[in-house]
């Protein structure tokens, strides 16, 4: 169980609801990965495309891949809440015990994140037929059904990614020295 991984542990505490995000994050795209699988075999899932292509050697290949990478891509979020997004891992070669510089995480997070907001949010415009934007045909409404309930969760990926990214920023930004300096000398009198 992904609560059970030890993160290790940060310069700075992590907020509970980043680590509690960044933990459910591999779930909540979990169901669109498996929803991608039947296409492999070319099991249609009740869509209607008239000008999809013949299925093809690398179809296979291609969406098991797929499906792999989207969860690969989910558990690197992780390192946006451990010790390992904080301090290079001992496996790296070259940078092992050296610090992460902040942006180093924080801009290919939140570049990430704005692409998946940019890819899955315009669904459910496509949902309405609004501007232009238009879904799969099914063929009947169990199908559709179906294939909005596991693929709409992912419209949470990128708002996510973009949250972690705030919070590790945030933890891992300069702060000012909270200690009380010396001040101006006031008059008792």
């Amino acid at each position: 169980m992904l609560t059970n991984i030890p993160l290790g542990d940060t310069e700075r505490p992590v907020p509970r609801w980043a680590l509690r995000l960044a933990r459910a994050l591999p779930f909540v795209v979990l169901p669109h990965c498996l929803w991608r699988l039947p296409f492999a075999v070319d099991f249609r899932m009740g869509t209607i495309d008239p000008a999809a292509p013949a299925f093809t050697w690398w179809a296979t290949p291609y969406v098991i891949g797929l499906s792999v990478l989207t969860e690969a891509l989910a558990l690197l979020t992780l390192g946006l809440v451990s010790g390992w997004g904080e301090v290079f891992p001992s496996w790296v070669p070259f940078l092992r015990g050296r610090r992460v510089p902040r942006l180093a995480a924080v801009a290919p997070a939140v570049l990430g994140g704005l692409a998946l907001v940019a890819l899955f949010d315009p669904m459910p415009l496509a949902w309405l037929g609004v501007l232009g934007f238009e879904e799969v045909a099914y063929s009947n409404g169990w199908w559709q059904a179906l294939a909005r309930a596991c693929t709409s969760p992912s419209m949470l990926w990128g708002p996510i990614v973009l949250a972690l990214a705030c919070a590790y920023h945030h933890r891992r930004r300069p702060t000012l020295d909270p200690r009380p300096g010396p001040g101006p000398a006031r008059d008792t009198m």
